[in-house]
């Protein structure tokens, strides 16, 4: 069982998780952002990830410290959990339809992070998160599990399912590109390694 857990204390934020890779979509998920934990209700259930989340962060300054650091420890927990990434696909991609919205996420779990994030948010906040945090919760999880991922808009006009579209279109690349391919022997790379 690939799995995880990671504890990470800061001036802002207190963060606990807990992320099986190969589970079933159970998920425990507090973080005082109620939209946010929302959001990644939806990449445990589609992304078949048991995970939980318990975080503490400083939201009477606003919500972006907690939102980037939950980033941040998930990423770290991702690398953690799929190790050296032996027998892993690497590569994931879906196109997400929600309503008229349609999302694109394509990623490469190659150890090198990089994030294109083409979304865009007609309101500042969705619930009590504020809208531009969406990206960089992804790109703080990029930067930590070693990820190069692209998400693109390519239909939509309600905010809360864009976000949606963002979060699920996520899990179910994820899942794609974790799964494991009998025929892959050690890694998907001519160099014999993903880097990290």
């Amino acid at each position: 069982m690939r799995k995880a857990e990671l504890t990470r204390d800061t001036l802002e934020t207190k963060i606990h998780m807990e992320l099986n890779i190969d589970g079933s979509g159970k998920n425990e998920i507090s973080t005082g952002i109620g939209f946010f934990d929302h959001m990644l209700t939806h990449i445990a259930k589609h992304g078949f990830l048991d995970l939980n989340v318990k975080a503490e962060g400083d939201l009477y300054v606003d919500c972006h410290h907690t939102v980037e650091d939950v980033g941040i420890v998930f990423g770290k927990c991702i690398q953690k959990a799929l190790g050296d990434k032996a027998g892993i696909k690497r590569y994931g991609s879906f196109i997400l339809p929600m309503d008229e919205t349609l999302i694109l996420c394509s990623m490469d779990i190659s150890g090198r992070p990089y994030l294109a994030f083409d979304v865009k948010f007609t309101n500042d906040y969705i619930g009590s998160m504020a809208a531009e945090t969406v990206e960089e919760f992804f790109r703080a999880v990029c930067s930590n599990a070693g990820i190069n991922m692209h998400i693109k808009q390519l239909a939509g006009t309600n905010n809360h399912h864009i976000a949606e579209g963002v979060f699920k279109a996520f899990a179910k690349a994820f899942d794609i590109a974790v799964s494991k391919d009998e025929r892959i022997k050690g890694v998907l790379s001519t160099k014999g390694m993903l880097e990290v």
